[in-house]
C-alpha cells in the first residue's frame, strides 16, 4: 500500500489529483447543486473547448516558444466553419474539414514566418493574431452565423446523462497527443528541441521542421476548439476565441510546463484544466462576480512560474 501511495505521490501530476479532489469535496459541502447532473454536464462542457486551447498552447511552449493567436486563429476557423454551412450550404463534414484546414495552415504560416524571420514567436503571433482577428471581423463585419444545421447543433448540446457528446473530440485529442509525445520519433524530436535545440541539431534532428511542425499542430488543435465552440453554442460568433489567451496559459503551466521548453504534460495540463472549470464552477455557485476568476487565474499562473523557476534552480544547484 505504502509503495503503491509513494508511486502516486512521484508522479508530477499526483499534487494536483489531490488539489482537484479536495476542491471537489468542498464544493460538494458547501453547494448542494454542485453534484447535480446538471451542473456536471455544464462542468464538462466548459472542459472541452478549454482542454483543446490548453493543448494548443502546451505544444508550442514544448519547443520554447509562445503562440499568441490561439484564440483568434480559433475564431477565425469557428466563423469559417459557420459562413460555409450558413451562406454556402456545405455538409458539415466538408466544412469541419476546411475549418481544420485553415487553422493548420494558420499555425504553418505562422511557423515558417518564425523560423525564416528568426524573429521571436511571441512577435510573430502577436502579429498574426492581429491579422486573423481582423479578417474575422472584415468577413462577418460583427455579424454572427446562426443557421447552423440541427445534426451539428444537436452534437454540441446533447449528453449522456451528465457526459456531452461534446467530451468525445477532446479526449480523443489529449490521448492521441500524450502517445504522439511519449512514443513517436517526432514528438520526442520536439521536446528534445525544447529542451536544447543547439544540441538537438548536432544530433541531426531538424529543428526548423520540428518547430514547424509545433506551430502547425498548434494551429490544428485550435481549430478543433473553434469547431466544438460553434457546436457547444449554437452559433458562429467573431467573438469565438477572445477570452482564449489566459486559459492556454494558464493550465500547461500550472501543469508544470517548462516555459523555457522541454517539458510539458498533457495529463498535468487536463488536470489543470480541470482545477480552472472548478474555480469558475465554484464561483459562481457561490455567486461571487466572475472577474474574479482573472484575478485567481492571474495568481495561479505566478504561483506556478515561482514553483517551476525554484524546481529548477534545486536541480541546478544538485547537479552542481
Amino acid at each position: 500500500m505504502m509503495s503503491r501511495l509513494q508511486t502516486f505521490f512521484s508522479k508530477e501530476w499526483s499534487a494536483l489529483v489531490v488539489i482537484v479532489l479536495v476542491g471537489a469535496g468542498c464544493l460538494s459541502v458547501l453547494s448542494p447543486a454542485f453534484l447535480t447532473e446538471y451542473n456536471l454536464y455544464v462542468l464538462l462542457r466548459s472542459f472541452c473547448v478549454a482542454l483543446l486551447v490548453a493543448l494548443a498552447q502546451m505544444l508550442t511552449l514544448a519547443v520554447g516558444q509562445i503562440n499568441l493567436s490561439v484564440g483568434a486563429l480559433g475564431g477565425l476557423v469557428a466563423i469559417s466553419v459557420g459562413g460555409l454551412m450558413e451562406k454556402f450550404g456545405l455538409p458539415i463534414a466538408v466544412s469541419v474539414i476546411a475549418g481544420l484546414f485553415i487553422g493548420a495552415l494558420g499555425g504553418f504560416i505562422n511557423g515558417m514566418i518564425t523560423e525564416r524571420s528568426r524573429i521571436d514567436g511571441f512577435i510573430i503571433t502577436l502579429a498574426t493574431a492581429s491579422a486573423f482577428t481582423g479578417i474575422n471581423y472584415g468577413l462577418t463585419e460583427s455579424i454572427p452565423f446562426y443557421k447552423m444545421p440541427p445534426a451539428f447543433v444537436a452534437f454540441g448540446t446533447e449528453r449522456i446523462l451528465a457526459v456531452p457528446y461534446l467530451l468525445i473530440p477532446p479526449v480523443i485529442v489529449a490521448l492521441v497527443l500524450a502517445f504522439f509525445l511519449a512514443r513517436t520519433v517526432p514528438g520526442r524530436w520536439l521536446l528534445a528541441v525544447g529542451g536544447n535545440a543547439h544540441a538537438a541539431e548536432l544530433s541531426g534532428i531538424p529543428r526548423s521542421a520540428i518547430i514547424v511542425l509545433a506551430h502547425t499542430l498548434s494551429g490544428l488543435l485550435s481549430a478543433i476548439g473553434g469547431v466544438l465552440a460553434v457546436a457547444q453554442l449554437g452559433s458562429a460568433q467573431p467573438s469565438i476565441g477572445s477570452n482564449w489567451l489566459l486559459i492556454s496559459f494558464a493550465a500547461p503551466i500550472i501543469g508544470g510546463a517548462a516555459l523555457t521548453g522541454g517539458h510539458v504534460s498533457v495529463a498535468a495540463t487536463a488536470l489543470a484544466v480541470v482545477l480552472v472549470v472548478l474555480i469558475q464552477n465554484g464561483m459562481v455557485l457561490a455567486q461571487v462576480d466572475p472577474y474574479w476568476v482573472e484575478f485567481l487565474l492571474g495568481a495561479l499562473i505566478l504561483a506556478a512560474v515561482g514553483i517551476n523557476r525554484l524546481r529548477s534552480y534545486r536541480a541546478e544547484k544538485a547537479a552542481a
